[in-house]
């Protein structure tokens, strides 16, 4: 019962493997293949598959469990399914023979039988025999699969037959097939089936593999099967071709070729291989392990397919490969990452193209090793190649690997680099060379677009060369260039008109008069008109200027940190320091000094004597004096001694002053010069600050022989020096004295050298004790402008380097004080230097007792600055004119210079001032003496000065401001807060109206004396002289006729009368004052209630009369004369100006203005009132001057009284207005016809081309009409140049383009002019030259080729929208030309046409011809600003005659072009800010004669 449910066993069968076996002579050194084909059949995993299987032996591995003393191998079985599924077992023996690998001969066995014999057995028998795997299992069957063969006799079931078909070796395969013979005989005896395996068919021979099937063919029976057990191609078949011949019941399967078999074997291998390497392309670390992948992999379908297939070497050798890839892959994108960025080492460390120029490669790497950052763009390694170091995984370190240079690729990156550099550096030369091409274009003009400039250097040859951003990268700089530029200009132009915008109060707002006046006359400026492109900026800049005019600080300063205050305050900061420290070290014992070093200078033993007589009151060198006694140290040094200058400087001798004695003339002379040789030696060679401030004392000497008669002379002499030298100058006591020196002398002098001594340990004091301002003597302004060209310690030095300076009173920055001897007694001056915006401020608000005021001789603006300045100081104020410059050489080689220092020294004649010049190549000239004369004068006036400032000072003791002079002990700042007007409420006027608390105009009973103008400016009265003329009688202004009562006012300073004490002086300097003809009616007939002023209109008057008018008095019917141009100024807080020119009958005269002095101020603001009133007629002047007296009095309101003639012919005394209404209105009649007929002429003007030719000619230059005839229509010249050009160039590249040379232009046009059957092919010219002479001659017709008439209509044809219209249109238009115009338009057009056919050689299309002639053909007038827009439009007007000839003149169709010649009208710009571009200035023979005739011909190369 049992049995029955027991599963049925597979049926299983034992083959027997056979083949050639035995010896190396038997069967070769090579087997047949029978172990193969057993391991590929038993265990076909390729991990599994061994090639290699021995059968020599030792004697231990015969007898071991394995071979077990046997002849055969049992390897093992194998279950197989077939076809219809039905399992079998198959077990398999392979029968061979095993050699002694001793003997070398077969192993003896229990069966002694032969190979042949022992194969055919059906029997098989071996106790514990185990499965053989390979040759390694041998001796080692412990490691390996132990599987016995089954128990008792197995029973063969078939046999398998192996024939080698491969080239065997050292093997006949003849007697291989004999042994198979004998050895199949042998098996069909066993009667069980065989089949013949030919194995290694992968190296088959085919003839034996044909001799293989013709041996099986002629047996019954007998199949062979094609094998390759290396690929596994048929092994199985083999097997189961035998199983299905034991077994009848299976399937008989397939045989398949070995060719077709193995493919298909292939196809599965490739399908798994691509499957696997994909799988293997996942990972993308080349560091990753075949342990950890395989790992991962091992149970993936694909990974184990292949597996089987190929086997894991070969899966390893495939990863293996794969991570070399990833790992060559990252070694060359390092490789390319460090090349990419070897350039930009090379850039930083090779960047001199001179120094790498001619060096190779190896030269440039020692090279490159020496720079100083080699280690930060390279890194040496210590291993090398750097590919196969650990460095390829630094990827943070950017730096390039040194042996990598040694590689092609960085040769080559180096080459690329030195002819990067050289193209760069010829990129960079042609970029340079374009921008000073752009710099030669003078139309260029500051925001002209790059548009409008393009086409006029489209021949320039560094154009063509850089590509266009670099061309508009050069224009874009060029125009920042000069847009800068203009805005510099500009702005010094704003400052060379100072007076425009200086005659404002501060913390104002400018009307919108004033804006008017300052724009009609910046107006007429080109640097205004420069900027026309850019109005706003220009807008812009004005207004910033007039913001800072108006309210002026150094932090708005213009000039920024070159404002004159930030660096004066830097300056006194370091100078003052460093003086005032070295002083403290020279004279740090000078407190309680009690011995005095003395030099003793003189000339002829005076010195000594001097020093003896000194000794001679001394007792034992002590000197008494004022109770103190004195050791005295005496050095005596003759003045005409060689070593004088060495005697001084010793190292053991440092003196405290210096006694100069003379007695003579030439000795106080010879003692000058020593003294100014020893400063010198000090303060510019030894730069000893000791001995350059050493104290001089100038001793007269006694003179016993001729005391009256040389005493004076020399006493004033000595005084003169002992003033230039700063120095006491001791006199001779009065009486007389048996000798040469006297005690007082001696005692005096040594007073001063120890008040000199105490003076300066006094000025260094450490902690000073902060002084009153009121000791200081005077207080003098410097003022200087920024900007300018020289530096600030130039104007400084001859403060700075005199002995006597000192800083000034605690937190005045800007202030230094003086110590001077000026006439018997040394005063205190501080001098506070200032910029010219903050000097306004002093001037109108503080106590100045002189001015100095610094100009640059090299700048215009300096010098507008100053006579802005200058105009508004009262004339009671002295001043110093300074013009600074290089050097006095400057004044006969540079005229500018030479005109603004003339101006300058004009100025100050005028005014009575002083004028000098500093030099920053001299030193002498920078000495405080050269200030000594002005320190005279100022103290002379100071009295008058102050007295003037008392009773005109107009501030309130309740209303404080900080000002430049503080009044306090506490100091103060330098930052102005000036006060406000008190009109600010209703709108500030252009000035500030006048305080209410000081009357400036005189009392009733001072009126007799003066007449008031329509501005209430008071006039003094003269007499008439009778005889005047009438045309300048009639330009003149009479008086006002009965002015105003002055109102009463309350609370009225009057002014100081003293202040009028120079008023006869004024009066007679006028240098304008005539004789009288009629005795002057005195000035108390006049009666206060005068009639109407009448003009004298019949009274004759000489050419230099003043401007007098005539004014009948009531009570005696007198004549009297008012002078128009004496004007007393009543503007409000101007400095308290009156008029200086009056009658000595009024006492002390009132101050005024220095513009009122000098003719050179006054005249300029005439011209600035002349410029802005010229459009209006002198009546409409007049009355806008009556109507702006309403309300309170400005000061501007005197620029009525301006004239608008020369200045310089008729003095200040001419009148500005006239007061004919006849003579006006004849004016205005006049005027207003003139300009009709200037409209009419202008319209009418002729456009007439410029004459490019320095010959005359009766051909070139004439009207086209004769040049022509019937016959020929065509000029003659015309026709042989197109000729010309047709036969020999008309593949030109750039024809009609590029410029021929000019000469030979003109050598055409002049051999043609003596002979007009020349041959221009004999002349040897180039076509370039001859396309230049034909244009030159359109250009040189009076008229252009294209009438001027039908320039609007083709203009307004070319804006037609549709094509065809606007080609018919143009057509007719062409229709409308003068015959002879019409023919030779019609053979040049056609000439055009030919050339623009060959483009593609010479590469002028008709768009590019068309650029080139039409300014030949239509002579635009670039006087005419709208024609600028058109020019486009023009253009394309040619270009489409050019490329529809055809249709205009031959009755053509019209050709289709890739870009139709639409010309649309331009769009209109509603927000344009800027007018249409000035008039172009082109080269000749293009350019209008009238813009710029003096340009040279040709210099763009245009024609």
């Amino acid at each position: 019962m049992m049995a029955k449910n027991k599963e049925p066993r597979p049926p299983s069968y034992a083959v027997s493997v056979v083949g050639l076996s035995g010896t190396e002579k038997d069967k070769g050194n090579c087997g047949v293949g029978k172990s193969c084909l057993c391991n590929r059949f038993v265990r076909s995993k390729a991990d599994e598959y061994y090639p290699e299987h021995t059968s020599v032996l030792s004697t231990i591995d015969f007898g071991g469990r394995v071979v077990n003393n046997d002849h055969f191998l049992y390897w093992g079985d194998v279950t197989q399914s077939g076809e219809d599924g039905i399992e079998c077992r198959i077990h398999v023996i392979e029968q061979t023979e095993f050699i002694d690998d001793q003997t070398f001969l077969p192993h003896r066995s229990t069966n002694l039988q032969p190979y042949i014999k022992r194969a055919a057995a059906s029997k098989l028998q071996s106790a514990e025999k185990l499965m053989y795997i390979c040759t390694d299992q041998l001796g080692l069957e412990q490691d390996f699969e132990q599987k016995q063969m089954p128990e008792g006799k197995l029973s063969i079931d078939g046999f398998l037959l192996c024939i080698d078909v491969s080239q065997g070796c050292n093997r006949k395969f003849d007697d291989q097939l004999k042994f198979v013979n004998n050895l199949y005989i042998q098996l069909s005896k066993s009667k069980k089936p065989i089949i013949i395996a030919a194995t290694k068919c992968d190296e088959c021979v085919d003839h034996y593999l044909r001799e293989v099937q013709a041996f099986a063919s002629n047996k019954k029976n007998l199949v062979v099967v094609e094998t390759s057990a290396r690929f596994n191609v048929n092994v199985e078949t083999c097997f189961t071709a035998l199983v299905q011949m034991m077994d009848k019941t299976r399937g008989k399967p397939k045989i398949i070729p070995y060719l077709d078999a193995y493919k298909t074997q292939r196809q599965l291998v490739v399908t798994a291989t691509d499957k696997f390497e994909k799988l293997v392309q996942t990972v993308r670390d080349y560091h990753a392990t075949w342990k950890t992948v395989s790992n991962k992999l091992k149970n993936h379908p694909d990974y184990e397919e292949y597996i089987n297939l190929e086997g894991t070497k070969k899966a390893k050798n495939t990863f293996s490969k794969h991570i070399e890839q990833l790992k060559q892959e990252h070694i060359r994108k390092r490789k390319e990452e460090y090349i990419n960025a070897l350039p930009r080492a090379l850039n930083t460390l090779l960047s001199n193209l001179d120094e790498i120029e001619h060096l190779s490669w190896s030269e440039a790497l020692k090279l490159i090793e020496k720079r100083p950052d080699f280690h930060s763009c390279f890194v040496v390694l210590e291993k090398t190649p750097w590919d196969e170091t650990d460095h390829i995984d630094k990827v943070n370190d950017r730096r390039i690997p040194f042996d990598l240079l040694t590689t092609l690729e960085a040769e080559k990156v180096y080459q690329n680099h030195v002819q990067h550099l050289i193209s760069e550096k010829r990129r960079v030369e042609m970029k340079e060379k374009f921008k000073k091409t752009l710099e030669k274009i003078q139309f260029i003009s500051p925001g002209q677009p790059w548009e409008e400039v393009i086409c006029f250097v489209m021949e320039d040859e560094a154009f063509k060369y850089i590509t266009d951003a670099d061309s508009k990268e050069v224009y874009g700089r060029h125009q920042r260039e000069i847009v800068e530029k203009a805005k510099e200009e500009f702005q010094e132009m704003l400052f060379e008109h100072s007076e425009l915008f200086y005659d404002l109060d501060l913390n104002a707002t400018p009307s919108s008069d004033k804006m008017s006046e300052i724009h009609a006359v910046l107006s007429e400026e080109p640097r205004y008109k420069a900027l026309q492109k850019l109005a706003p900026d220009r807008e812009s800049l004005l207004l910033k200027h007039i913001g800072f005019v108006y309210h002026p600080t150094k932090e708005t300063c213009l000039s920024g940190q070159n404002c004159m205050d930030i660096k004066v305050e830097q300056l006194l900061a370091i100078s003052l320091l460093q003086l005032d420290h070295g002083r403290s070290n020279l004279y740090h014992d000078s407190a309680n000094i009690d011995k005095v070093n003395l030099f003793i200078l003189g000339k002829d033993g005076l010195a000594q004597e001097l020093a003896n007589e000194i000794r001679t009151q001394s007792t034992d060198d002590e000197y008494a004096l004022d109770g103190k006694i004195y050791e005295l140290d005496l050095r005596p040094v003759d003045a005409k001694s060689p070593y004088l200058l060495t005697q001084l400087w010793t190292s053991t001798f440092k003196p405290h002053g210096c006694f100069c004695v003379f007695n003579t003339i030439e000795s106080l002379n010879f003692i000058g010069e020593c003294i100014a040789k020893i400063r010198a030696e000090a303060s510019q060679i030894r730069r000893d600050k000791y001995m350059a401030n050493l104290p001089f004392t100038l001793i007269l000497a006694n003179q016993r022989d001729s005391v009256s008669k040389n005493l004076p002379i020399l006493r004033h002499q000595g005084q003169q020096l002992a003033n230039k030298l700063q120095c006491p100058f001791v006199d001779v006591p009065a009486g007389t004295y048996p000798r040469k020196f006297n005690e007082a002398q001696i005692k005096q002098a040594l007073r001063g050298v120890l008040e000199a001594v105490k003076h300066h340990f006094d000025v260094v004091s450490p902690v000073p004790t902060i002084k009153d301002l009121s000791e200081a003597d005077l207080r003098i302004v410097m003022c200087a402008m920024c900007g300018d060209p020289f530096s600030v310690d130039l104007i400084l030095s001859p403060f700075l380097d005199s002995h006597s300076c000192s800083a000034a009173q605690a937190g005045q920055n800007n202030s230094l004080m003086l110590d001077k001897i000026i006439g018997e007694k040394r005063r205190r001056i501080q001098i506070t230097i200032l910029s010219y915006h903050s000097s306004i401020g002093v001037r109108k608000d503080e106590l100045v007792h002189g001015y100095i005021l610094v100009y640059s001789a090299k700048r215009k603006a300096s010098m507008g600055m100053l006579r802005a300045f200058l105009s508004e100081v009262q004339d009671t104020i002295p001043v110093q004119l300074v013009a600074v410059t290089d050097s006095q050489a400057d004044f006969f080689e540079n005229e500018a210079i030479k005109e603004l220092m003339t101006e300058g020294e004009h100025i100050a004649t005028e005014i009575t001032a002083k004028f000098t010049a500093l030099y920053s190549l001299s030193q002498y000239h920078r000495q405080t003496e050269v200030f000594t004369l002005f320190f005279s004068d100022v103290l002379e006036k100071k009295n008058m000065i102050e007295s003037s400032y008392m009773s005109d000072s107009t501030r309130e003791t309740t209303h404080t401001s900080e000002d430049v002079f503080s009044r306090s002990p506490r100091g103060s700042s330098l930052d102005y807060n000036y006060p406000d007007s008190e009109d600010d409420a209703e709108g500030p006027p252009p000035y500030s109206p006048i305080g209410d608390d000081v009357r400036l105009l005189p009392t009733p009973s001072e009126r007799s004396k003066y007449r008031l103008d329509l501005e209430g400016n008071e006039y003094p009265i003269h007499s008439t002289p009778l005889n005047c003329h009438d045309h300048e009688r009639n330009h003149k202004v009479p008086p006002p006729i009965k002015p105003k009562p002055l109102v009463p006012r309350t609370n009225v300073k009057k002014l100081d009368p003293n202040l009028l004490k120079t008023i006869e002086a004024g009066i007679g300097k006028n240098p304008r004052k005539q004789p009288s003809r009629v005795p002057a009616a005195p000035p108390e007939d006049i009666d206060q209630s005068d009639n109407y002023a009448e003009p004298i209109d019949t009274i004759f008057k000489h050419k230099g009369f003043t401007d007098i008018y005539a004014v009948p008095d009531d009570s005696q019917n007198r004549v009297i004369k008012v002078r128009n141009s004496i004007v007393i100024n009543a503007q409000g807080d101007e400095e308290n100006g009156f008029s200086d020119r009056m009658s000595k009958s009024h006492g002390e005269r009132r101050p005024s203005k220095y513009k009122y002095k000098s003719k050179t101020l006054f005249s300029k603001a005439k011209s600035y009132y002349r410029r802005t009133h010229s459009d209006a007629s002198d009546d409409e002047a007049f009355t806008t001057s009556k109507t702006k007296r309403k309300g309170r009095h400005r000061g501007s309101e005197e620029d009525p009284l301006l004239s608008p003639v020369e200045t310089w012919k008729g003095g200040i005394d001419n009148p500005a207005i006239t007061s004919d209404q006849e003579l006006d209105d004849k004016k205005m009649k006049k005027k207003t016809h003139k300009g009709k007929e200037d409209k009419k002429k202008k319209k009418a003007k002729a456009f007439n081309p410029p004459i490019r030719r320095n010959w005359e000619s009766n051909y070139f230059g004439m009207p086209l009409q004769d040049l022509v005839t019937l016959e020929k229509p065509i000029p003659l010249f015309v026709e042989k140049c197109v000729q010309f050009i047709e036969d020999t160039g008309l593949c030109t590249e750039g024809l009609y383009r590029v410029s021929g040379n000019k000469t030979d232009q003109d050598n055409i046009q002049k051999q043609f002019d003596q002979d007009h059957d020349i041959s221009l092919e004999s002349m040897e010219v180039t076509v370039n030259a001859v396309a230049g002479a034909l244009k030159a001659f359109f250009a040189d017709l009076p008229d252009p080729l294209i009438p001027y008439s039908l320039h609007q209509e083709l203009l307004e044809t070319s804006k037609i929208l549709d094509r065809t219209e606007r080609l018919h249109e143009l057509k007719e238009i062409v229709k409308k030309f003068h015959p002879v115009n019409y023919d030779v338009f019609k053979y040049v057009i056609t000439h055009l046409n030919r050339v623009s056919q060959q483009y593609k050689t010479n590469f002028m299309t008709a768009d590019n011809l068309s650029i080139c002639f039409w300014p030949t053909l239509m002579r635009p007038d670039f006087e005419n600003r709208e024609f600028l827009s058109t020019t486009k439009i023009h253009q394309s007007v040619i270009e489409t005659f050019i490329q529809q000839c055809q249709f205009f003149f031959y009755n053509g169709e019209i050709v289709e072009t890739p870009n139709p010649v639409a010309c649309q009208p331009p769009p209109s710009n509603t927000v344009q800010m800027v007018e249409p571009m000035v008039p172009l200035q082109l080269p000749p023979p293009l350019q209008p004669q009238l813009i710029q005739p003096q340009l040279p011909a040709d210099p763009l190369g245009i024609i």
